[in-house]
């Protein structure tokens, strides 16, 4: 077998393909339709009232399902993620010489909790917020209606990954640390 030298080439072409794997694998990179969240909250529930956007729920719902993640009702689900109080606010962030709105500020806000199905708290009560700034143009309304719009879409849906990623954490060593926590805390004290 004859050995033949490293083209200049094939050593970019190697070099890249190595830069590329490693970036790759150290920036969080997930395929898509894989969830983060682990198996240990399994089988979940979501409780997303009818006050919330039916669209920011279905979000939440559609990524837990697509990572592989068991939707229950809360009735027989072992975990419940309790989304409530979402708010979405405009508000102007620069004016024009004439003291019109040159530049808005949309945020989204939502409080996140998660219980076991007997109650116990394993995510206490956290607000999740997204924002976002665009610039408004009052000769093309109809355009930055629609950009508007959209971006109000964009940010349930960062919303909704936000929720995501915060049940990351729950291992299932974090969640039996937490129900041990719990029922440490409910005995009574001894007293001698």
């Amino acid at each position: 077998m004859k050995w033949m030298p490293l083209t200049l080439k094939t050593f970019r072409l190697s070099l890249f393909a190595v830069i590329t794997a490693t970036a790759v694998s150290g920036c969080g990179f997930q395929l898509r339709g894989t969830s983060p969240v682990p198996a240990a909250l399994q089988p979940l529930a979501i409780d997303c009232p009818n006050s919330l956007p039916a669209r920011f729920c279905e979000s939440v719902r559609e990524q837990l399902s697509l990572g592989g993640i068991k939707l229950e009702p809360t009735e027989t689900a072992d975990y419940v993620l309790t989304l409530r109080d979402y708010n979405q606010d405009r508000r102007a962030s620069a004016i024009t010489a004439q003291a019109s709105a040159a530049e808005y500020v949309l945020r989204h806000s939502v409080t996140i909790e998660l219980h076991s199905a007997n109650k116990v708290p394993l995510i206490a009560a956290t607000d999740l917020t997204a924002s976002e700034t665009y610039r408004y143009d009052e000769t093309n309304v109809l355009a930055k209606q629609r950009e508007e719009e959209e971006l109000q879409q964009q940010l349930g849906d960062r919303l909704a990954q936000q929720v995501i990623f915060r049940l990351v954490p729950m291992t299932q060593e974090r969640i039996d640390a937490a129900l041990e926590a719990h029922s440490a805390d409910q005995k009574p004290s001894e007293s001698p």
